[in-house]
């Protein structure tokens, strides 16, 4: 999945596989629209686009478009009882005529997170680890239902400014900073290992991340209508530090990346055609340190890094794309991209023996979709898409050093070759009228050479000493073939002007092939899940009433990598973890009090469920009242 913002990829080079929390750096404040595409998009975005992206657009700074100046701005609090959220968030907008300035602040404090009273007990947090007068001691939970420890705070700011000396030149700059307090790894501060918990400190330190993004449009010529220069340098900083309980040694690891993108787009109109082309360049650079601490007296140590450091990832792209209407009611869609990628890592790793001492790759991936649009009747209309994708390996995949799961280590692996993924997508809508709408679209996509973890050995190895405990070596490996399909259908009852019904449901599978040939489910893969709305305005006056549901998976639907890992999951009649399904029911309000004023209220989980989203290290909340005040200014 790519996610990004203001159309810079907000990926880089020690991204995860799946939902990872950097996306909680971007500010939903400070959001103006979000454009989602499902299914590839590597023509327009390059490697990691594989299952869809995710493009946020943040608010631009306006004009006044006269003389003199214009001030406008908003300022929001809000509160989450689950959690104890505490939100503030103001913006405030300068306009002159040719200059514009935009403002925005956010901060949130969360508490430790409640979960549900009805449900798997598995999930309760009966006790946890206190280090009391130097010693760490498993305390009793006042109440188990409180995910202790789950709390942390966070600050994001956003300056935009704007410059447009005439109608065909517009200057755009973005400065983003955004940073946390440390936060607790909660998933791993539950496991446990012969009744005792293993880690008595497990924290992500501050997640910072800072972006200079500038935009430069321009209007007109014989080749284009439209160009874009966008420049762009991001720096990320994570870290992780844990402690094994009773351990004396707190390890410690820092990573930053520097990510400097550079890219020009063209759009140019004929006819009833539209052409997209450009060309883009990308370089990251890791930067990675490890050491541990004596706690009993501080004494500090150098120790294994995560990645390996100075170690460099770069993309050069090129792309053209093409949208036509061929008639009233038949439009097509086709584009190609070329994709290079150069990785080098230097593994002068003194703390482990590997037999290589560098990955040096060098490759190249061509990427295409094509899409027909019909609108056979007033009634019905086809879609029809094939596309092609593709996800580079990157420092993440080739180069990390981390335990994975209890008793397991990943290793470094210089041989990987990037998967590369076949997809293809029929849809159709109803629409009768504008009052009763349909919408079905089913999909499946084919990976090669799909990135998995499994065992692996070092010279024979297969199992070293990690952190002080004999570990299992796995690595990130080029697997067989990947399957994964889906369906996907949706509904819209208008009953009136005001009142009005919506429910989608998604149902995806899929599996990969392992080396003996046999199918074992895909990690990633959802179970199926789905929402119901309907929805009242009157008025100044919004009401939504929705449910939220979800399936199970029992133990034999789980992924081999999650079937190990019990500590996320219910339990079984046998004792087997496993994900059960769930529900929620739910009720939104919104009123308009002044043109000044907005309220916001969402009662959730009315019901009071106990739930863990499916592969989640968190249960999620149990009821929960969000309330909310804007004034617009």
């Amino acid at each position: 999945m790519l996610i990004a913002v203001d159309g810079v990829r907000f990926n880089n080079a020690i991204f995860r596989g799946g939902n990872v929390q950097s996306v909680i750096s971007i500010d939903p404040f400070s959001i103006d629209h979000t454009e989602v595409i499902l299914g590839p998009g590597s023509v327009v975005y390059g490697s990691d686009a594989i299952g869809g992206v995710m493009n946020f657009y943040t608010k631009n700074a306006k004009f006044s478009f006269e003389e003199g100046i214009s001030f406008s701005g908003n300022a929001t609090v809000r509160y989450a009882t689950a959690s104890e959220e505490k939100t503030g968030h103001v913006d405030f907008n300068i306009g002159l005529k040719e200059w514009a300035f935009l403002t925005s602040v956010s901060y949130t404090d969360f508490d430790d997170l409640k979960m549900g009273k009805y449900g798997p007990d598995d999930y309760l947090r009966p006790e946890y680890v206190e280090t009391i007068n130097g010693v760490d001691t498993a305390v009793e939970n006042d109440d188990p239902r409180v995910q202790t420890p789950t709390g942390y705070n966070q600050i994001n700011a956003m300056q935009k400014i704007r410059y447009m000396p005439t109608e065909n030149w517009d200057f755009n700059l973005g400065l983003f900073y955004t940073t946390t307090s440390d936060y607790p790894r909660y998933d791993r501060l539950i496991r446990k290992k012969d009744g005792e918990f293993r880690s008595a400190v497990w924290d992500y330190t501050p997640q910072e991340w800072m972006n200079g993004n500038l935009e430069i449009t321009h209007n007109g010529t014989t080749f284009y209508d439209k160009s874009i220069l966008t420049l762009s340098y991001q720096n990320f900083k994570e870290g992780r530090k844990d402690r094994n309980f009773g351990d004396t040694f707190l390890y410690e690891t820092q990573e930053k990346v520097d990510a400097y993108t550079s890219a020009l787009d063209f759009i140019k109109k004929f006819g009833k055609s539209k052409l997209f082309y450009g060309v883009e360049y990308i370089f990251n650079k890791v930067n990675s340190n490890g050491n541990k601490t004596d706690i009993t007296n501080g004494e500090l140590f150098e120790t294994a890094l995560r990645y390996p450091d100075g170690s460099t990832w770069q993309s050069m792209a090129a792309y053209v794309s093409l949208q036509s209407k061929l008639t009233e009611t038949l439009s097509i869609q086709a584009g190609l991209r070329y994709n290079h990628i150069l990785l080098f890592a230097d593994f002068d790793a003194p703390y482990y023996d590997f037999p290589f001492t560098e990955a040096d790759i060098n490759t190249g991936a061509l990427t295409g979709s094509a899409g027909l649009s019909w609108q056979a009747s007033n009634i019905l209309g086809w879609r029809f898409n094939f596309s092609t994708a593709f996800r580079a390996t990157n420092i993440d995949d080739i180069g990390k050093i981390f335990d994975s799961e209890p008793g397991s280590v990943v290793v470094p692996n210089p041989d990987l070759k990037p998967e590369y993924a076949y997809n293809g997508e029929i849809a159709a809508t109803l629409n009768f009228d504008d009052v009763v709408a349909f919408d079905f679209a089913g999909y499946m996509t084919l990976l090669e050479d799909a990135l998995v973890r499994r065992d692996f050995s070092i010279d024979g190895q297969t199992e070293i000493i990690y952190q002080g405990e004999l570990s299992n070596v796995q690595a990130i490996q080029n697997g067989g073939m990947a399957e994964i399909y889906g369906f996907e259908v949706g509904v819209l009852i208008n009953f009136s002007e005001n009142v009005k019904l919506s429910s989608q449901y998604n149902i995806t599978d899929g599996y990969q092939e392992e080396e003996d040939g046999s199918r074992v489910a895909v990690r990633h893969v959802a179970p199926q899940f789905g929402n119901t709305h309907l929805t009242w305005k009157f008025n100044k006056l919004k009401l939504d009433a929705f449910a939220e549901y979800n399936g199970k998976f029992d133990y034999e639907d789980l992924a081999p990598g999650e079937q190990g890992k019990p500590h996320l999951y219910a339990k079984d009649k046998n004792g087997n973890p496993y994900s059960p399904s769930w529900y929620t029911l739910n009720f939104g309000t919104q009123y308009q009090i002044s043109d000044a004023f907005q309220i916001n209220a969402t009662l959730e989980n009315i019901t009071n469920q106990r739930y863990r989203t499916y592969s989640s290290g968190l249960a999620a909340p149990g009821l929960n009242f969000i309330a909310a005040l804007t004034y617009q200014f």
